[in-house]
């Protein structure tokens, strides 16, 4: 019986001591003006951070508590994921106080080295495509658009729906290629084919749209059938590499990647853009749309949120600097014409997402398990929050085949892109 005091004194204690840790954190914060924060510890004590909380944190377990007090963005990303705390709060509000939370932290500062490159056989490219994309129709329904874009949309006033902005995005793009009817074109990684259905149906092209995701697969086939597009539009699942010899050489007018290189690997980029320009006849388009590191040297984001995505979202995902993408097209024959940053509107595109997700967690608990809708929750308000810090970029980058001397097909201003 003593024993049994004794130690359930020194859970006690130690309990106290890692809830003053906690404390501590929450004392430097009031400090200097607080946040809209209140943690509840696993025995009911509340701890205020200064302000009238917008954000209730809920710990469950000990164990918690004192991670929490160093806090960074991947600890409290795992600890949601796994139940170990619950948010009760607006997950677009949830994000800044934690980035807020982490950085008064103090966790220690390591340092930062390069990320260590996958090498993206394509066995491995086809399972990792199928971890992220093969989650079920059904989820990505409750949250992407009409259409099922599942990339960044464009806003060209700010307060469009995400349906009006996708569809824009999707003329953005056909515009920047320059499409014309009866023209070849190649979509790398084409998702459900939201661009070349649009491409054909509006613009009047012979699309090819590739992808190694079953799922997405087998649904924009049905899309293409039920739209009768099946004589223009033709659905392939196939790994980039496979395509010059499946296609021919030569063989596209326009090619697009959009949302696609981020799962090419950094140090496969030269193989890359010398496919999509092996692709391309002489003088052709291509439009590359990704998302790129906002670090020179292509290092993970930190604060431990790279190493989450590259986790729980996308096994072996690497992000390049804009100027390592520029460089590689450049060393593979292409002329860049156009770089424009998307930044603010995927930072829009992910807030739309995020909040048409939470609106619909019922339904979404019907398609895939508890731990998984987590990890997508943290996922979507994350990036939002992410992009519109800065934390990382995304481009469209147009380009022109130029293997031979001479001029572009191009006109010598940008007027036609908005017109």
């Amino acid at each position: 019986m003593w024993g049994e005091t004794l130690r359930s004194k020194a859970r006690k204690a130690t309990a106290r001591a890692v809830g003053d840790g906690l404390e501590r954190l929450a004392e430097r914060l009031r400090a200097g003006g607080g946040l809209p924060l209140d943690v509840i510890l696993p025995d009911g004590a509340r701890i205020s951070f200064g302000q009238t909380p917008r954000v209730v944190m809920t710990i469950h377990d000990e164990a918690t508590v004192a991670q929490l007090a160093h806090p960074t963005l991947a600890v409290l990303g795992e600890a949601f994921i796994d139940q170990r705390i619950d948010v009760d709060g607006d997950l677009m509000e949830v994000l800044p106080v934690a980035d807020r939370l982490a950085a008064a932290g103090g966790a220690p500062v390591t340092a930062r080295v390069a990320a260590a490159l996958a090498r993206h056989t394509p066995k491995q490219d086809r399972a990792d495509i199928g971890f992220h994309y093969d989650v079920g129709n059904d989820f990505y329904r409750l949250w992407l658009d009409e259409r099922m874009v599942y990339s960044c949309a464009y806003f060209p006033r700010g307060d469009e729906s995400i349906d009006a902005a996708q569809e824009a995005k999707l003329d953005h793009i056909c515009r920047k290629l320059r499409l014309a009817p009866g023209e070849r074109m190649l979509d790398i990684g084409c998702g459900w084919g939201g661009l070349v259905l649009h491409a054909a149906q509006r613009y009047g092209v012979r699309a090819t749209g590739i992808t190694l995701s079953d799922n997405q697969f087998q649904l924009a086939r049905e899309r293409v059938a039920q739209a009768n597009l099946s004589d223009r539009v033709e659905i392939l699942l196939l790994d980039y590499r496979e395509v010059v010899d499946r296609c021919g050489a030569a063989s596209f007018d326009k090619v697009s990647s959009i949302g696609m290189f981020e799962h090419v690997g950094i140090r496969n980029l030269p193989q890359y853009f010398d496919i999509a320009q092996r692709a391309l006849r002489e003088r052709g388009l291509f439009l590359n749309h990704g998302i790129t590191s906002s670090d020179v040297d292509s290092r993970p984001i930190g604060s431990g949120v790279g190493d989450f995505i590259a986790k729980y979202v996308f096994p072996h995902g690497e992000l390049p600097h804009l100027h390592v993408a520029i460089r590689e097209m450049s060393a593979q024959g292409f002329e860049v014409f156009d770089v424009e940053s998307l930044r603010p509107h995927y930072a829009k595109t992910l807030t739309h997402w995020s909040r048409r997700l939470e609106a619909r967690l019922g339904e979404a608990a019907q398609t895939i398990d508890a731990r998984r809708l987590r990890v997508w929750r943290a996922y979507l308000a994350g990036c939002a929050y992410g992009f519109s810090q800065g934390w990382m970029n995304i481009y469209q980058v147009l380009a022109s085949k130029q293997t031979t001397a001479g001029p572009t097909e191009l006109p010598l201003s940008r007027e036609w892109l908005y017109r």
